[in-house]
């Protein structure tokens, strides 16, 4: 997952890698706790924290925390909830083996449906870009830019989808991590007016398929845990729960006034 969604900028803090992209998504700028044991044995953890908050100080950007919700996180979130910091963004992981459960059939092509044949590509084009930004995006020109960077860090294949007309309607991207035999679907967007046509579901069958053309054996993706719409259309495909992780911020400290 860190190496399908790759931050701009890393430091190896003790085991926790610290991330950071300018501010453009949280994914990206946040920290990974790889070792979760890392401050309970030699270093402390509040020293952790401190060395976290002095790279994320010099970045101007907030501490943010990517981390599962399970057991061997348990004492860092009782640090983090002493430290105040934010609970936000339940995130679930699903996943799917290809290997053991079979592919959904991709999406018929027809007058009927009115869907296009899926146009799958090696790098994002601009309408796949406006596609994507129009529903995910946050920011400016700038801020795309700093996106399109982070999208290319990995190698990826991005599917889109055309409405009768010709618009770009609906897109998604399968990250393909170098070395590894899993990929993971990201930027599933469709565009409001193109909505409940069937253009996501083709979006995904047409990536799933296209992955394991290219040797996947197993695929994730991530949904939050409020969006249930995406979560059953995920799990009719055959993705299942794997796990949560969420975001934990630290709340911004007020000045002292007076005098």
């Amino acid at each position: 997952m860190d190496a399908g969604w790759p931050a701009l900028e890393r430091h190896d803090a003790g085991g926790w890698i610290l991330r950071a992209a300018g501010g453009v998504t949280q994914r990206a700028n946040s920290i990974w706790p790889r070792d979760l044991t890392a401050g309970q044995s030699g270093d402390d953890l509040p020293g952790l924290l401190r060395e976290a908050r002095a790279w994320y100080r010099r970045q101007r950007l907030p501490v943010i925390f990517q981390l599962f919700d399970n057991p061997p996180a348990s004492a860092l979130h009782d640090l983090l909830d002493a430290e105040g910091f934010t609970r936000q963004s339940e995130t679930l992981v699903m996943t799917l083996s290809a290997s053991a459960d079979p592919l959904p059939a991709a999406a018929p092509v027809t007058a009927a449906t009115g869907l296009s044949p899926v146009e799958l590509s090696s790098v994002p084009s601009p309408d796949w870009l406006r596609v994507w930004w129009d529903v995910d995006g946050r920011g400016g020109e700038d801020a795309l830019a700093t996106a399109r960077a982070i999208l290319e860090g990995c190698p990826s294949l991005y599917a889109l989808v055309r409405d009768p007309n010709g618009k770009a309607a609906a897109v998604g991207r399968l990250a393909l991590p170098n070395g590894t035999r899993h990929g993971g679907l990201y930027c599933m967007a469709t565009l409001p007016d193109a909505r409940r046509r069937g253009f996501a579901t083709a979006i995904m069958r047409a990536l799933l398929h296209a992955g394991v053309e290219q040797g996947v054996a197993d695929f994730w993706l991530l949904v939050t845990a409020a969006n249930h719409g995406a979560q059953t259309l995920y799990a009719q495909a055959g993705f299942r729960e794997a796990g949560r992780y969420l975001y934990r911020q630290e709340r911004p400290r007020r000045a002292l006034t007076g005098c």
